[in-house]
């Protein structure tokens, strides 16, 4: 479960696209980012952290962005059920397997017994 959100999602969106805009009219990114941020009353280290992931997210820098990471998640998540519910499968089969050659054996041994 991931940790509550510290600041309101209008506040992260407002804070990336002045920081973003800054950076695009000032061309130092780290001094605007700090300006920015000092305005906003965030830390520089989170704003610096969304604008990346902006970035990444627009195409404009390289990465993996947010929704190709949310799917990857989520598909890891259902590789894990599936690997469960195999083992689980496995395991039941394994187990009416074994009940059965025990019923057959039985059946069997007590026929050659009647034979001999």
């Amino acid at each position: 479960m991931p940790a509550p959100k510290k600041c309101s999602d209008e506040l992260h969106e407002r804070a990336t696209r002045m920081a973003l805009d800054a950076t695009a009219a000032e061309g130092q990114r780290m001094a605007a980012i700090r300006r920015v941020a000092g305005q906003l009353d965030v830390h520089p280290e989170a704003l610096w952290t969304w604008v990346k992931r902006a970035e990444i997210d627009a195409g404009t820098a390289p990465g993996r962005t947010s929704d190709d990471a949310a799917r990857i998640a989520e598909l890891e998540r259902e590789v894990r059920e599936l690997r469960r519910a195999n083992e689980i499968l496995k395991t039941a089969s394994a187990f009416f397997a074994a009940a059965s050659g025990l019923s057959r054996g039985r059946s069997s041994g007590s026929s050659r017994s009647a034979q001999s």
